[in-house]
């Protein structure tokens, strides 16, 4: 009888949803009208970005000789290049105005896509609020379609929006809209990877770090095939970031590239559905391993490394082959400046390990604030499990307020001092191997990424004191990470005054290898840090459960 009727139960829900698609348009809008602000935002934000860059950009190189000697020697600089892309026309303002932004802000677009898809979909599952949507009258594929479609019309909105704002600061209507293009694509394929990779997962940080680590992995092959002499090797032609770049905008404008983001959106899309329907609601595909029978977690300590040693493990495993590869290749970038000018005046700065010294500094500076990412998310579990109730379970025991905050600092303290040891260490095994001088690049290396650590050590306190303080805010600190990354890439650019470049803890970094410890700036940072940390302990013990 108890079988009967719960299959009468199950086809009469099923009769009402009528199509794994019903519902789609309601969803739809409903994730529209939770994010007015937020998508919003982030959209126009990226779009005056451009625009602003662009501005700046044409009182600094106002003649085509000006643009020619700054593209030259962008080209000519490989660790310039291996960050941003090459200028694939020295005489176009568009193309050197933007070289910034082309394959780096593309990375940017991908990152906020992968965590508003991710938002929609495992988020909401993990929550239980789409087992309750799901209970009514909405289709089991409606969820997904609804996401992957808010995240299509996002991109397609920023592509429009940024077009816009090149052609209205004067750049020629074509390339404008190549570019806007390229930063769909990015946002598209970008989508519909993180649909897939909310399938693969149980909790929506998982998801979302298997998300970010493939913007990361597509940045770095990238890079290390823009690193290739002439053309760009076949690695770049493999990452989504750089079908963006090879779009060329106002450097040919070639149309055909974009076939190749559309066909993997094409590809990713009825995997991400097929993926679906092989998983029961709530679950993931990769499961989550059963516990022992009898509970082994004896302290706070214990719960919280059990709690955050998977994405830890994958964090590990992510910088330590992105170090590797970029070290590997390190030795070889004195070999492609094509400028005779340039090696008499990298000769003159002090011979080419002051060009090896560059672009491995400049490694390490990203992996800072790359690694700050890691801390913002492994501080984010403070409110993940507030919001689940599951703070509150343990807080009824003897375990105390702050001592249960300080668990998760303190692991996102040491966390973040292990993930860029190992990257460090990485970076020296792979340029200690090509030059033949392992022992003394690992100890250099490792020391030169642990400088970066008292400003990831900021950014893990200002987690603290928003959660302290205002924790339904938390995930705004994912913002002020971009902001901090806005301000270095582009601040000087815009002409800001030098205490709002200041705001940014990342700018007090010491630049290692290649130049003296600024213990003054590590001290200061240190002093902060501590000062976040007292501030938001304080906020956690007064406010109330929420």
């Amino acid at each position: 009888m108890a079988t009967t009727a719960m299959q009468r139960t199950t086809a009469d829900t099923t009769s009402r949803a009528g199509s794994p698609w019903t519902g789609t348009i309601p969803l739809l809008r409903f994730a529209l009208r939770r994010d007015r602000i937020l998508l919003p935002a982030w959209v126009v934000g990226f779009a005056a970005m451009v625009a602003f860059s662009v501005s700046a950009t044409k009182d600094l190189y106002p003649t085509i000789a000006s643009r020619v000697e700054a593209a030259d020697a962008i080209n000519a600089t490989a660790a310039l290049v291996a960050l941003y892309g090459r200028v694939y026309d020295p005489t176009s303002l568009g193309a050197l105005s933007l070289i910034k932004l082309t394959a780096f802000g593309a990375a940017l677009v991908s990152v906020v896509f992968v965590f508003l898809t991710v938002r929609h979909t495992r988020s909401e599952e993990e929550s239980g609020r789409l087992e309750l949507l799901v209970a009514g009258v909405v289709g089991r594929a409606a969820p997904l379609g609804a996401a992957l479609v808010y995240g299509f019309v996002g991109s397609i909105a920023l592509g429009l929006l940024t077009t816009a704002g090149l052609v209205a600061v004067g750049l020629p209507v074509s390339g404008s809209v190549a570019f806007g293009i390229s930063w769909m694509l990015s946002g598209i394929v970008f989508t519909a990877i993180a649909g897939v990779a909310a399938q693969l997962t149980v909790s929506h940080r998982a998801a979302i770090g298997l998300g970010v680590l493939a913007v990361a992995i597509a940045y770095v092959l990238r890079a290390v095939g823009d690193l290739a002499e002439g053309e760009p090797g076949w690695l770049s032609w493999l990452s989504p970031i750089g079908w963006s770049q090879q779009i060329r905008p106002f450097a040919g404008d070639r149309w055909w590239v974009t076939a190749i983001p559309i066909a993997a959106t094409v590809i990713l899309v009825p995997v991400a559905f097929a993926l679906r329907s092989r998983r029961d609601l709530g679950s993931g595909l990769i499961a989550d391993r059963l516990g022992p029978a009898t509970g082994r977690l004896s302290t706070v300590d214990a719960l919280t490394w059990r709690l955050q040693r998977g994405m830890l493990v994958a964090w590990l495993a992510g910088v330590a082959v992105m170090g590797f590869v970029l070290g590997s290749v390190a030795e070889n970038i004195s070999g492609l400046l094509d400028s005779e000018q340039m090696r008499q005046y990298i000769a003159i700065l002090g011979g080419e390990q002051v060009l090896v010294d560059a672009f491995l500094a400049a490694e390490v500076a990203i992996f800072g604030v790359v690694i700050g990412g890691y801390a913002v998310s492994a501080m984010s579990r403070l409110r993940a499990e507030e919001s689940s109730d599951h703070a509150e379970l343990l807080l009824s025991t003897a375990t105390r307020r702050v001592r249960w905050a300080v668990s998760h600092f303190g692991f996102a303290l040491l966390a973040t001092a292990l993930v860029l040891a190992v990257g460090g260490f990485a970076v020296g095994l792979g340029h200690g191997a090509s030059i033949g001088d392992v022992p003394g690049q690992t100890v250099r290396l490792t020391l030169a990424a642990l400088g970066q650590l008292p400003a990831v050590w900021v950014m893990a306190a200002l987690v603290l004191v928003i959660f302290g303080w205002l924790p339904r805010a938390v995930p705004a600190a994912w913002g002020l990470l971009v902001a901090f990354i806005v301000l270095g890439e582009f601040g000087a650019l815009w002409d800001l005054p030098s205490w709002v470049l200041d705001l940014s803890p990342f700018a007090h970094s010491p630049t290692l290898p290649g130049q003296d410890v600024a213990w003054g700036s590590i001290v200061g940072l240190l002093a902060v840090a501590a000062f976040l940390t007292v501030l938001g302990l304080a906020g956690w013990r007064r406010r109330d459960l929420s």
